[in-house]
């Protein structure tokens, strides 16, 4: 699959964005030899497993000016691959990653100069960071949803939202959550697996 069957999936993006894409896929599997970005073997599947699975969350981008916060973001998945959809379609949106792994730190760095991205990176551990006051905060494969209700209430603004990507066990982990912490949740399909889950969040607040 390559960026310019994104399309193929419901998701339209200029030639303009397509190359960025391209670009961000072939740092990724450059800089996957030396750092483990993404698991080896699920480089073959680069734009199905990684790419249109980030990509897809651009359906939640806010409107106007606003600040939009991924925690953990490891290869740039999904803050980077949103940071170029956002690039042309809403160039008014900024992206906060926060990755405490210094060398992927250095990665992502090194795509956002590459690619002119309105991004920045914050390289220090998520409960050390001062709070981002984010509109929209996402995080894909960091933590139990518990542990992500903790951090979105900590650098989420009022009124904002949380978008965590989910597998099949998303109802167990909901239930799980809802132990500690009282939520809105609406969960949307997946467009890359029939057994995940897209959790859109708000009014998150502990019990």
């Amino acid at each position: 699959m390559t960026s310019n069957r994104l399309a193929e999936a419901g998701i339209d993006v200029s030639r303009e964005t397509s190359e960025r894409l391209e670009s961000f896929a072939a740092l990724l599997r450059k800089w996957n030899a030396a750092i483990n970005l993404v698991s080896k073997s699920t480089l073959d599947d680069l734009w199905s497993r990684h790419i249109l699975d980030s990509a897809q969350l651009a359906t939640f981008f806010p409107e106007g000016k606003a600040i939009w916060a991924d925690l953990g973001s490891g290869g740039g998945l999904p803050g980077l691959v949103l940071a170029i959809m956002a690039h042309d379609l809403k160039p008014e949106l900024s992206f906060q990653l926060v990755e405490a792994d210094q060398r992927k730190a250095t990665f992502l760095r090194h795509v956002v100069r590459e690619l002119a991205l309105n991004v920045t990176v914050s390289s220090e551990r998520i409960e050390n960071l001062p709070p981002i006051g984010a509109d929209v905060l996402s995080a894909r494969a960091l933590a139990p949803l518990s542990a992500l209700c903790g951090h979105a209430v900590r650098h989420l603004c009022p009124g904002g939202i949380a978008i965590f990507p989910k597998g099949s066990n998303s109802a167990d982990e909901i239930a799980d959550a809802r132990k500690l912490w009282s939520f809105d949740v609406e969960a949307f399909p997946s467009l890359t697996s029939d057994e995940a889950a897209i959790l859109h969040m708000k009014l998150i607040r502990h019990v």
